[in-house]
């Protein structure tokens, strides 16, 4: 089981890889924004392309994480990043770094690392409401003050702001997908009598339109680190607190995790600022003009863009 759920999980994290390149360079490229930024994607051929490439890599997550636990699928999410890496240099005609071999590297032994150390358990598929309600509040308290800056703030805190929205609504729907695919597998009227069901969908659909609006609002290397960062950190969180997964660990593996998981956070971040392409002098707001960003983020289908 755990080995099927792996390569589940580095197929998905393949396909994000591919559909994220063609999605985010069309969004950037657009040159508009708010609802004329997505009546021109709705017509553009090659987001839909990436929608399509996203709806795979959806397909494969939540076939991981209905054979492994989220505290394993999702580090092996962050591979998107090690794929997107020589795609990201192709597309800019630019060689990979010696600094971003390094950290991808110290990434793929990172994870290596906590899922052998760590050996995390399954935990419950389905958790009462009661035991989501505590995680559901703060994630809403958190979104709401993203918001208010949204509202407020123009450029590079608008744009950060959008981003912490768009990757605590995806790390959600991570842990929400998990519960919906046991839902799926006991039937119809389970599926569709849950709330996980419904939440799920409209939390993934306002993910995804925070997170194109993220790529108008800013330079990528705002919003990238910040999307693929938080995306595994809450869903991980969520696992813990709603569906009680946990690691299996005593003494020097717990230093061992603790290591893994900050080079994880660190090497994430530093793999998603690589080759973003610096605004040029004097653009206002600090936001980036059309050019074809290096790397990815995360979009789950109608939503893991």
């Amino acid at each position: 089981m755990t080995g099927a759920a792996i390569a589940l999980a580095l197929l998905a994290a393949f396909l994000f890889a591919l559909a994220s390149v063609a999605q985010q360079r069309e969004a950037a490229n657009t040159g508009e924004h708010g609802i004329r930024l997505f009546q021109k994607l709705l017509r553009n051929p090659r987001w839909w392309a990436g929608v399509g490439g996203d709806t795979g890599g959806y397909i494969a997550q939540a076939g991981a994480l209905g054979l492994g636990s989220i505290l394993l699928v999702q580090p092996v999410l962050v591979t998107t990043l090690l794929f997107a890496l020589p795609l990201s240099a192709r597309w800019n005609q630019r060689r990979v770094s010696r600094n971003e071999l390094w950290w991808a590297t110290a990434l793929i032994i990172a994870i290596a690392v906590f899922v052998v150390a760590g050996d995390p358990n399954e935990g419950v598929d389905v958790a009462p409401f009661r035991d989501w309600l505590p995680s559901l509040i703060v994630i809403g308290v958190l979104i709401g003050i993203s918001t208010a800056v949204i509202l407020t703030r123009p450029g590079r805190p608008r744009a950060l702001a959008l981003a912490i929205s768009t990757g605590l609504l995806y790390g959600l729907t991570s842990a929400l997908t998990k519960s919906v695919m046991r839902l799926f597998a006991d039937g119809l009227e389970p599926l569709l009598t849950s709330w996980e069901t419904y939440v799920l969908v409209v939390v993934a659909i306002t993910g995804t339109a925070l997170q194109q609006m993220a790529f108008q609002a800013g330079s990528l290397e705002i919003s990238l680190p910040a999307v693929t960062v938080l995306d595994p950190v809450v869903a991980g969180l969520l696992g813990i607190v709603a569906l009680r997964e946990g690691v299996r660990a005593d003494g020097l593996e717990w230093g061992l995790i603790g290591i893994s998981l900050l080079v994880m956070v660190i090497g994430t971040a530093a793999l998603a600022r690589a080759g973003v392409p610096t605004p040029p002098t004097g653009t206002a707001g600090g936001t980036t003009p059309p050019s074809p960003p290096p790397t990815t983020t995360r979009t789950p289908p109608g939503s893991p863009s």
